[in-house]
């Protein structure tokens, strides 16, 4: 849990860490949407890549990329298979399955590579995000572009609390292990679910805590974001080059597609 939430890379001095976040989200954003939109594999494939390599060149350990993009990968493996049998009429090959026989159809393998590469192209761009800016630099730079400021103190106290909620939970699961608690199929269902009911409670009781030491600070309603600066001629200059390089991708793969 600790690999999958981990920000420490992201208090690193490199040339990624001092843009501003502003700049980065731009880029990001932009990103997606090209990648979403994409016609074919080639454009997300491409951002992939380059935001894998980027990630390798920033020395990132391959555990922490492993656990990072495991659900993902699991997504897409799921998507093309599912779009490999679903979707189409051109038939590739039949699997047989007791009573039940799967054809695979050429059509349903291309759009499931499509659905998938969009996905990889997408998840390696927040995440190459999220290894090289801080996620209150992130919250700040929202704020920044005018989003309701509600969202964005659910989204930093969510964030703030969910490593203490995992620190109870973890507590609570080594007490039960060591309580023989997950030494049998029914025991440990019993144990898991008396986990999840204690960690609701607990969270329940972490709100309660978390806002009356937040009133007693002064807190009445409205949280400070602290003020950003304004863009330098440098994050100004990135955010056009990446922007016509973005568009210019995406504009290639339609001419390339039509």
């Amino acid at each position: 849990m600790f690999d999958l939430f981990s920000d420490i890379f992201t208090y690193r001095d490199n040339a990624l860490t001092r843009i501003d976040p502003r700049t980065k989200l731009v880029i990001v954003l932009a990103s997606l949407a090209a990648v979403v939109t994409a016609e074919g594999i080639a454009l997300p494939l491409f951002v992939f890549g380059i935001c894998l390599g980027t990630v390798a060149a920033l020395r990132i350990p391959a555990k922490l990329v492993a656990v990072r993009l495991a659900a993902p990968l699991s997504i897409v493996a799921v998507l093309v298979v599912i779009q490999t049998f679903v979707t189409g009429v051109t038939p590739l090959f039949t699997i047989t399955l007791g009573e039940w026989q799967l054809t695979a159809k050429a059509e349903g393998l291309r759009q499931g590579a499509l659905l998938g590469s969009r996905v990889l192209g997408a998840v390696s761009a927040v995440f190459l995000l999220s290894v090289v800016t801080p996620a209150h630099r992130i919250f700040q730079a929202l704020r920044w572009f005018r989003i309701s400021r509600n969202w964005l103190e659910i989204a930093v106290l969510m964030y703030r609390y969910i490593f203490v909620l995992m620190d109870r939970v973890a507590d609570l699961a080594a007490a039960q292990r060591l309580r023989l608690g997950y030494t049998a199929r029914g025991r440990a269902m019993r144990s898991f679910t008396a986990l999840a009911g204690a960690t609701l409670i607990h969270s329940l009781e972490q709100a309660q805590r978390t806002h009356d030491a937040m009133r007693l600070r002064g807190y009445r309603g409205a949280m400070p974001f602290g003020p950003l600066p304004a863009l330098g001629r440098r994050d100004r200059l990135i955010i056009t080059l990446c922007l016509i390089a973005i568009a210019s991708a995406r504009l290639l793969e339609w001419g390339i597609s039509g």
